[in-house]
């Protein structure tokens, strides 16, 4: 690989894959009759985000209210904040200080949480979160109704409901997951009708499970007892774990890590991209803490900080400039790629993304939403 300007390690993106991966799931909504707000937590940055929009997305989702503060200062108008906020009196000024300048939809899974935000932002639209299976936040989809009906008696304006189908995220799960997330909604929606609510958006999201989702969507005659917006976040780069769960091919990976071989033992080589650049997730199946892009037999086995501990397959060609399935094995000095497991945290612990054609690096994105947790 040819030597690029910044000092390693450094987080890369590669455009002509980044404007694919966008298209692409916007055709597939398009193609479903499905709204596609992506989920920008992701990426955290507001140009990319921009470029989402421009292929077709209704609008944003974010995590938290610093999220939303900074692509609203951005220009972005319709933001919806997927998370169940229990707010405080200076959330609450936030929130309606955000309120005046975009179109904001919020999330609650209880009448309490309900009731912190009717204290300031009565009318303003919420979804009811439930829970499809993967049991973190949410209510029973039989509590949706009783939700709803207590957050309109409170002021608020119940429009739908949304889930986050997360026990997609192991081999096989997708499709499981999916089927558990469309009954999830159908009752969630049954109870909020016997209580005089439509639900008018039935919103779902994660990037195994999307391409189910538009398709189980896109064969329905009775759209609005299915999902009719998608959130998915990851696809724009796709990492190590779509890669491993076959949600994506080695193709479509956009962004990775440069890091620099800095020691070589036999068939193991140190990187000099740690857990404060690839994040440190490994999910029970993974077979590592990620790939390296340009030898899909090695693995990253181990990490600490500041060193990735890199494993080739034990032969009698894995010796630095012995030839492997990728090419030449790496000697001290070479930069490599390395796929992180997890893209959203390894984007979370840098400043900013490298821009990158053919192999150069032809400008730069400041990840201006990085750190903003609250």
């Amino acid at each position: 690989m040819r030597k690029l300007s910044p000092d390693t390690p450094y987080l890369a993106i590669d455009k002509k894959l980044l404007a694919k991966n966008i298209e692409s799931m916007a055709k597939k909504t398009s193609k479903a009759r499905i709204n596609l707000r992506p989920h920008v937590k992701t990426h955290k940055i507001p140009e990319l985000a921009k470029l989402q929009l421009a292929s077709g997305a209704v609008g944003i989702t974010v995590a938290t209210i610093g999220e939303a503060e900074v692509f609203a200062k951005k220009g972005i108008r319709d933001i919806f904040i997927a998370y169940p906020l229990l707010v405080s009196e200076s959330k609450l000024k936030r929130l309606v200080k955000l309120s005046r300048k975009v179109k904001l939809t919020l999330a609650i899974d209880s009448t309490q949480g309900a009731k912190a935000l009717a204290k300031g932002l009565a009318g303003v639209k919420v979804l009811v979160e439930i829970d499809s299976g993967h049991h973190r936040s949410g209510c029973d989809p039989k509590q949706a109704g009783e939700v709803a009906l207590g957050a309109k008696t409170l002021g608020l304006n119940p429009v739908g409901i949304f889930t986050f189908p997360g026990h997609s995220y192991k081999p096989k799960g997708a499709k499981q997951a999916v089927a558990d997330e469309q009954r999830a909604l159908k009752e969630a929606a049954t109870t909020m009708a016997k209580v005089g609510i439509e639900a008018k958006i039935i919103s779902s999201g994660s990037t195994p499970s999307a391409g189910f989702s538009a398709e189980s969507s896109g064969k329905s005659v009775k759209a609005k007892s299915l999902v009719n917006e998608l959130r998915p976040g990851v696809y724009v780069f796709n990492d190590a774990q779509q890669l491993e769960l076959g949600t994506c091919t080695v193709n479509q990976i956009a962004l990775w890590a440069v890091a620099t071989v800095v020691s070589v033992t036999g068939n193991r080589m140190i990187l000099d991209s740690g857990s404060k650049t690839l994040g440190a997730d490994r999910a029970g199946w993974a077979t590592g803490y990620g790939r390296l892009l340009d030898f899909p037999e090695a693995r990253i086995e181990a990490l600490s900080e500041h060193h990735a501990t890199a494993v080739f397959p034990k032969t009698k060609k894995a010796r630095p400039g012995a030839k492997a399935s990728g090419g030449k094995l790496p000697k001290i000095g070479d930069l490599v790629r390395v796929i992180p497991n997890h893209v959203c945290n390894a984007v979370n612990l840098v400043d900013q993304v490298y821009l990158v054609e053919s192999q150069k690096v032809v400008g730069s994105w400041k990840v201006a939403a990085r750190g903003r947790n609250s």
